[in-house]
């Protein structure tokens, strides 16, 4: 009958650390994808900005030797990520529901040599975009400039809008992500107190009885920091694949920032809970503990 018990004692207590494992795993697994998606906003807010295109026309019978110097100009720029000279033939070809069949209609192709320009994502701002199209214009083979402002000022608002609400949920998450650990290892905990109130009784000092549940609860914070850890991986490496412009595997310093950080947090928070959950036991009188 005893070996009974001690096996249902036992499957109780293995039951309550995988819970708590479990716990750790999922709210750090999310706490470090937002933490992902912080320190990548940068990146994909440039990722955005960058597939605004801004068109440069030049105007009729510029010669080519001056569009190839023009073009060397622009390739040599500071704020150009990449450019695509767009013949009028080709422009033609590209746009035959705007255009027609203008051999047959017009003696002479109505569109313009072009450049197909994108901006660097730092430059693409209503100011910044703004000096860079009065600086192309002065250019006296250039006849026209051309992109979307409101697009360019929708992209910024809306970047800007995202990126507060993200770190006012990763906050919100943060203090949800504490409550939920602390929950799940002071229920652990519980399953203990009368272990804890007979130590107390015998002359066991306090800090002799927190420590082995501290140390227990630093060891469940660790594994599953690492179960997350081992997700986020995984995530990195997904996105990596299917958004391979963000450069997220390569640039691993920030990512390795995030996976150290959800690390240090799951044990940190664990040892607290931890403590803090020992420490109310061992306040409370004998009678409280039923």
């Amino acid at each position: 009958m005893a070996s009974s018990f001690e096996k249902f004692q036992k499957r109780r207590v293995i039951t309550s650390y995988f819970s708590v494992i479990l716990c750790i795993f999922i709210v750090l697994t999310l706490l470090g994808t937002l933490g992902l998606f912080v320190i990548n906003t940068d990146k994909i807010s440039s990722h955005v900005k960058e597939n605004i295109p801004l068109t440069v026309y030049f105007k009729r019978d510029v010669p080519d030797s001056l569009k190839q110097i023009f073009g060397t100009e622009l390739k040599n720029s500071a704020f150009i990520k990449d450019q695509v000279y767009v013949s009028k033939e080709e422009a033609a070809k590209n746009n035959p529901d705007i255009v027609g069949d203008y051999e047959t209609l017009l003696d002479n192709n109505p569109l313009l040599d072009s450049y197909d320009i994108h901006l660097k994502g730092g430059y693409v701002q209503p100011d910044s975009i703004k000096e860079i199209e009065i600086k192309l214009r002065t250019n006296p083979i250039v006849g026209d400039v051309s992109y979307d402002s409101t697009l360019v000022g929708m992209a910024n608002e809306n970047i800007q809008k995202i990126t507060f609400w993200i770190l006012i949920v990763s906050g919100v998450l943060a203090i949800i992500a504490m409550l939920l650990i602390n929950s799940a290892l002071r229920l652990s905990i519980y399953s203990h107190r009368f272990t804890i109130k007979t130590m107390q009784m015998v002359g066991a000092t306090k800090s002799f009885i927190r420590k082995p549940y501290v140390w227990k609860g630093m060891r469940l914070g660790f594994i599953g920091s690492i179960l997350a850890i081992l997700a986020l991986v995984y995530i990195v490496y997904w996105l990596d694949g299917e958004f391979p412009a963000l450069h997220i595997w390569e640039d691993w310093i920030p990512t390795a920032i995030v996976l150290a950080g959800v690390l240090v947090f799951g044990i940190i928070i664990a040892a607290i809970s931890t403590f803090f959950a020992t420490q109310r036991f061992l306040n409370l009188r004998t009678d409280d503990l039923y």
